[in-house]
């Protein structure tokens, strides 16, 4: 069998394992964080930063949620990192933000991260922070131990093979996103090429 089947196999078997219970649930979450004029804040590293900056556009411009990512902001960022130290540079940002129970956390992580490791720690701090302030938070991984799964209100673990966590994982976290974003709870307006193909075929 060829890698690609193998790839392509561990894939269907995964979108076959997600909830959609749980998916509804998380997309009516989120729409709830637009309608009680709460803002979503979307946090990630690495492909986690990738996809929570491509989130915040989503979101903002198709589902009118006031959103924003730590990440996108590289000079306080950078700046952070530089005087303080990593493990509090989302915890400090959101304190900042005055993060509080009108708000919401999306966190996009492979691990979820660990206290017990110490993996992700800005990670770690910025949901216990969540917690504290009585924010919900949401959370698509890839490991059912991690952090972001014992805290999270809603936790949507990716369950792939170990020797291809990461690359499955961080797709389905792609996916997913997706799905709440185009979801009729949380869509505002549609996206640009709906619009169009929604157009020509009523014409």
């Amino acid at each position: 069998m060829s890698y690609a089947t193998t790839y392509l196999g561990e894939v269907a078997d995964i979108a076959g394992s997600i909830s959609p219970e749980e998916m509804e649930r998380m997309a009516a979450g989120i729409a709830a964080v637009r309608e009680r004029g709460g803002r979503l804040f979307i946090l990630g590293v690495g492909g986690g930063a990738g996809h929570a900056s491509h989130a915040v556009n989503d979101f903002r411009k198709i589902g009118h949620i006031e959103s924003y990512t730590p990440s996108d902001n590289v000079s306080e960022l950078t700046a952070r990192v530089n005087d303080e130290g990593w493990e509090t540079t989302y915890s400090e940002w959101l304190k900042t933000s005055r993060v509080n129970s009108d708000d919401a956390l999306l966190v996009f992580s492979v691990g979820g991260g660990s206290k017990e490791h110490e993996i992700s720690m800005n990670l770690v701090r910025a949901m216990d922070l969540a917690v504290e302030a009585g924010a919900p938070v949401y959370a698509i991984v890839g490991k059912a131990d991690g952090h972001a799964a014992q805290v999270a209100d809603i936790a949507i673990v990716v369950e792939a093979p170990a020797a291809r966590r990461t690359p499955h994982v961080e797709s389905f976290q792609a996916i997913l996103w997706h799905l709440v974003v185009s979801h009729p709870a949380v869509e505002a307006q549609p996206g640009k090429w709906e619009e169009v193909d929604g157009a020509t075929a009523t014409s």
